[in-house]
């Protein structure tokens, strides 16, 4: 008994004595966040062109979004050489005042929309920023994908009984090696290869572990994508896994494919290898979108 009055005792004093404690955290300059992930419609005339600008800020603080200098998206599909013998160029503006969220200039002297035509395999699209006296440089191949063969509702859980399973069903492309990245809402993304499937049909579940409600309308899609935009894309889901997904809060030690190329005159070097902390956070990514909606039962 008396062993059991000294650990209360302990109890009471640590839990009594509650003070405030101020903690000095190191102040970060602000670095670029770009949120360029294009998702093409094919059905559609234009493709859906918003591009995401914030800056990280201090712990415990939103990342706030931000004003550029200037964006410009150029594309083209390369020669045999890997230079461009033409390219289009699309001039992007702040959509209202304030809100860092960038789309083609409605007040340029012609018209900046892109055309969903000019997403087509071997298409480069690059995309160039001026922020803060830097500048920005980000390429990316257009990455088509397949249809979802089919989406249904699954019976089984994987950790407890408030789960929701849905199974994804498409069919791989075996013409080549192939990355997929699903989109299943509330932040929700994962990373998948053809490596064991290479030309068949496929079907995996995917549970949500938040409880979804009857007569809810989910809704999954499935993105293009190449090799880097798969690893980008895995290795945000392991590092904010229960953290409000993977566009929610940039891990700072996940590098995408913007990179800080001021005063650099060869862009046969953009990925600055000589300068590794010279890079905004974030990804730049032209890919095809299916989707596909689902009623929870």
């Amino acid at each position: 008994m008396k062993k059991v009055v000294v650990i209360i005792g302990a109890f009471l004093i640590f839990t009594s004595c509650e003070d405030v404690v101020d903690v000095d955290l190191p102040e970060t300059e602000p670095r670029l966040i770009v949120d360029g992930l294009l998702r093409v419609n094919k059905s559609q005339e234009f493709i859906d062109v918003r591009i995401a600008m914030r800056e990280t800020s201090n712990f415990f603080e939103d990342n706030p979004p931000t004003q550029v200098e200037s964006a410009v998206i150029a594309y083209g599909i390369p020669n045999e050489f890997g230079e461009f013998d033409s390219l289009a160029f699309s001039s992007l503006a702040e959509e209202e005042p304030g809100t860092g969220i960038y789309v083609p200039d409605p007040n340029f002297s012609s018209d900046q929309r892109i055309r969903t035509q000019s997403a087509e395999p071997g298409t480069v699209f690059i995309l160039q920023i001026s922020h803060r006296d830097k500048s920005y440089f980000a390429r990316t191949e257009y990455a088509s994908t397949v249809p979802i063969d089919n989406l249904e509702q699954g019976d089984d859980t994987l950790f407890n009984e408030d789960e929701t399973e849905v199974i994804v069903t498409i069919t791989d492309n075996p013409d080549h090696t192939n990355f997929y990245v699903f989109d299943f809402g509330f932040g929700n993304f994962q990373a998948l290869d053809d490596r064991f499937f290479m030309g068949q049909q496929f079907a995996f579940s995917y549970f949500y572990d938040n409880e979804l409600e009857p007569g809810q309308q989910i809704r999954v899609s499935i993105l293009g994508a190449d090799q880097d935009f798969h690893n980008y894309i895995d290795l945000l889901v392991e590092q904010t896994m229960n953290n409000g997904g993977v566009f929610e809060t940039p891990v700072a030690t996940v590098r995408g494919n913007v990179f800080d190329v001021t005063e650099l005159d060869n862009i046969d070097i953009f990925d600055n290898v000589e300068r590794p902390n010279d890079y905004a956070l974030g990804y730049f990514a032209v890919v095809q979108e299916f989707s596909s909606n689902l009623i929870i039962q």
